[in-house]
């Protein structure tokens, strides 16, 4: 492939290339460099308040009667409303993943934050269902370009010896507004402050704060590593010469690491969408697909469907297993915040692999519980492994392909996910209605999580400590 190793050049450009990236990733894990994450992860934050505000919202929509007498195909009612922010979700991940990579990381990073917040807030003005899951699409579509470019992004700003604790610390930080949103639609979904829908202040709050994050999201650098792939090498060392000195004035002026030889691409390529068929980048798009299109059973099938499940499991009403639905909750931002404690120390394919397994057995121990107490232990044991696997795929998805196409391949692969989780619910409520239940659905659970191990544990390369260049030979 088009890529040189060590220090050896590339065309004229080579050394200096080779130089910037070398000083990138010697740099320590200091105060500048947590900061910059933290920034990119507050961003992320109120993606995932939209992403999970769907479940949340229905209810109320449903009250206010818009999701009434509105179908499309095979989706009519909540149902075409989940449909159109996961469609929307695949539209950006799929058809717009590729703009990051041609448009730069801190432009499309901007623009998609502004897009799904105008998309968002004018949701919460409409006064039709159309209207409302129209709205809903195209803030899905703002969305998921955002999330491909958050992960291309921090893989590309932090050094290679704190990529997956970043990754980690991340996905802690945008995980904690789970509890939030669900407390916020349970304090507001159900009244009408100041005369109006509740549904809608929740829908407004989030957009709302986006937009203040986006402003202080203003000093995220550019990504040296995509400055430099579209020849503008000049400022790639502006960049990183801004990036030492910050990290420098935290170390109290003591000097830094030396830098070492470093791989660098080939910066004459241009990157494609047939590049990731490729060897050997074909095998590693194939791997992605499955695992994508899998893993949303244990994930989103899960938290989707635990209020549900928790009912039939111990014979409540579904307004007290919302109670134990939320507690179960709590339990999201603790899954990275413990991963960070290993997340550098444990190849990442293996990471993926043991929270799949734990998902799997700790479903179906879920499904064998009748007591209240056993229900929320497993229920925290699998989010907290679901969480775990979050974080290690966002990390590793990102790291498997070169700068140039990186963003492209991210959005592909992740597509299948989004795509998948649309019929996820219907397969899932087959399984629950004609496989016993609870112990049907986590059977399917425990045999998706099967094929992320397979595809995986068999085909994935391995990526713990190793600069972006080397893996993506």
């Amino acid at each position: 492939m088009s890529t040189t190793t060590g220090s050896v050049p590339t065309g004229t450009a080579g050394p200096t290339a080779s130089a910037i990236l070398a000083r990138l990733d010697r740099l320590p894990a200091s105060r500048h460099i947590w900061t910059m994450v933290t920034l990119l992860s507050l961003g992320g934050m109120f993606e995932f308040y939209d992403l999970f505000m769907t479940g949340y919202v229905v209810p109320g929509l449903v009250k206010a009667g818009l999701l009434t007498g509105i179908s499309i195909g095979m989706f009519s009612g909540p149902a075409l409303f989940v449909a159109a922010t996961f469609f929307g979700l695949f539209i950006g991940t799929f058809v717009f993943g590729f703009v990051a990579d041609k448009y730069g990381r801190r432009a499309i990073f901007t623009f998609s934050m502004l897009a799904y917040c105008a998309a968002t807030l004018i949701m919460a003005f409409q006064t039709s269902g159309v209207g409302v899951c129209l709205w809903r699409m195209i803030a899905g579509i703002g969305i998921g370009v955002e999330l491909v470019t958050i992960d291309t992004y921090v893989a590309e700003l932090v050094p290679k010896h704190m990529r997956g604790r970043a990754f980690a610390f991340n996905q802690c930080v945008q995980f904690s507004v789970v509890p939030v949103v669900a407390f916020l639609s349970y304090m507001l979904v159900p009244n009408r402050p100041l005369g109006i829908d509740g549904w809608r202040w929740v829908v407004a709050i989030g957009a709302i704060g986006a937009l203040f994050v986006w402003f202080l999201r203003r000093a995220i650098p550019e990504s040296p590593r995509w400055l430099l792939n579209h020849g503008r090498l000049a400022e790639a060392e502006t960049v990183t010469a801004h990036i030492e000195a910050a990290v420098l004035a935290d170390r109290g002026g003591v000097a830094l690491p030396p830098p070492s030889s470093h791989d660098v691409e080939d910066l004459s390529a241009r990157g494609s969408f047939a590049e990731i068929w490729q060897p050997p980048y074909r095998t590693r798009t194939i791997m992605l697909m499955v695992f994508q299109f899998f893993q949303t059973f244990g994930f989103y099938g899960f938290a989707a469907w635990v209020p549900t499940l928790i009912a039939r499991q111990l014979g409540i009403n579904l307004g007290a297993s919302l109670q134990y639905g939320f507690i179960i909750a709590l339990a999201n931002p603790f899954g990275p915040l413990l991963a960070m404690s290993f997340a550098d120390r444990i190849e990442r394919k293996w990471q993926l692999v043991g929270s799949a397994v734990c998902i799997a057995i700790f479903g179906v121990l879920f499904s064998q519980q009748s007591t209240m107490p056993l229900l929320i232990l497993f229920g925290v044991l699998i989010t907290l492994a679901n969480n775990v696997l979050s974080y290690s795929f966002h990390s590793y998805q990102s790291e498997l392909f070169p700068t140039r196409v990186r963003a492209r391949a991210v959005g592909f692969t992740y597509s299948f996910s989004r795509i998948s989780t649309v019929f996820a619910s219907f397969i899932i409520a087959w399984f629950f209605a004609h496989f016993n239940g609870t112990t049907g659905v986590f059977g399917l659970i425990a045999f998706a999580m099967l094929m992320v191990v397979l595809s995986i544990g068999i085909f994935g390369p391995r990526t713990r400590n190793l600069e972006l260049e080397k893996i993506s030979h």
